[in-house]
């Protein structure tokens, strides 16, 4: 096992990359949150003990996954980049003896469901998450009907107000649909671009997820996730002529909205989630 690097120093962080030859990747989104006191509250929020299961994404070299891991965690990480995987492999050694930390190599994206069907579903998800990723994989969990107990996601600032966006906001969308569905979601704190090495040019923000206990309130949950995403198809379009176009019959998609209360000449920007769940439940019932 070797020692790890003072996480917030930049001068340190870049030396031990310089040292093996590596480099920060732009492709994987990669930047080290450098500020310790930030990811002690993130981690907070997390709220581990000794034996929570964790999930992150993008341990990088390890900064956060070393404060939960202290805290007594049970940790699986994944990581896409093959310098991290071999200088994170030796940080924890100590910890995969024991029992306490696993690393799975390669794309989250595609990785993730496998590792769900062979453990079932942890109690927290985490993660620093790429802008190229995130809305990509939190969606793909909801999708799938894989909800966490509690997540926490630092995510770029654009796609958490994305996130939390009411209906007639600019930011809603097919992904504040399915986020407010799922989740009970929560801002945590704002980080400019010195709060990371490199600096990147954005905001971000870190926010809490947790799991609804009434969800799924709809009585076909997979259909409600297809019928979301048409209605948001051409947001330029109403939201008569998005479900004309995805039930192929005007007549029936026109009969449905007035059975469900929704005037058929609103986009769906502005349609609400009851409104969209009811929606599903009336087409769900006019199909049997």
């Amino acid at each position: 096992m070797i020692n790890h690097p003072d996480y917030n120093s930049p001068a340190e962080l870049k030396q031990v990359l310089d040292i093996h030859g590596f480099s920060m990747q732009k492709k994987f989104g990669q930047n080290f949150l450098v500020n310790g006191d930030a990811r002690k509250k993130i981690v907070d929020a997390l709220d581990v003990k000794e034996g929570t299961t964790v999930w992150e994404i993008g341990p990088g070299l390890g900064a956060m996954t070393n404060e939960i891991l202290e805290r007594g965690a049970k940790l699986t990480a994944f990581e896409i980049d093959k310098g991290f995987i071999q200088l994170i492999t030796q940080y924890f050694e100590k910890y995969s003896k024991d029992g306490k930390f696993e690393l799975i190599e390669g794309d989250a994206l595609k990785n993730w469901y496998k590792k769900f069907e062979s453990d079932g579903i942890p109690d927290r998800f985490f993660g620093n998450l790429p802008y190229n990723i995130a809305a990509t994989i939190i969606a793909d969990t909801i999708e799938q009907n894989v909800r966490f107990e509690r997540c926490v996601f630092t995510v770029q600032k654009e796609v958490a107000l994305r996130m939390c966006a009411k209906p007639g906001s600019p930011d809603y969308s097919s992904f504040s649909v399915l986020c407010n569905w799922a989740y009970d979601l929560k801002p945590l704190m704002d980080l400019s671009g010195g709060n990371f090495w490199p600096k990147p040019n954005v905001d971000s923000r870190a926010i809490v997820l947790t799991k609804k206990e009434d969800f799924p309130c709809c009585k076909n949950p997979k259909a409600f996730v297809k019928l979301q995403r048409g209605l948001f198809s051409s947001r330029r379009k109403t939201v008569r002529n998005n479900l004309t176009n995805y039930l192929s019959n005007s007549e029936l998609a026109l009969s449905y909205l007035e059975k469900a209360g929704i005037d058929p000449m609103k986009r769906a920007e502005v349609i609400t989630l009851p409104e969209m769940l009811k929606l599903s439940d009336v087409i769900e019932e006019g199909i049997k």
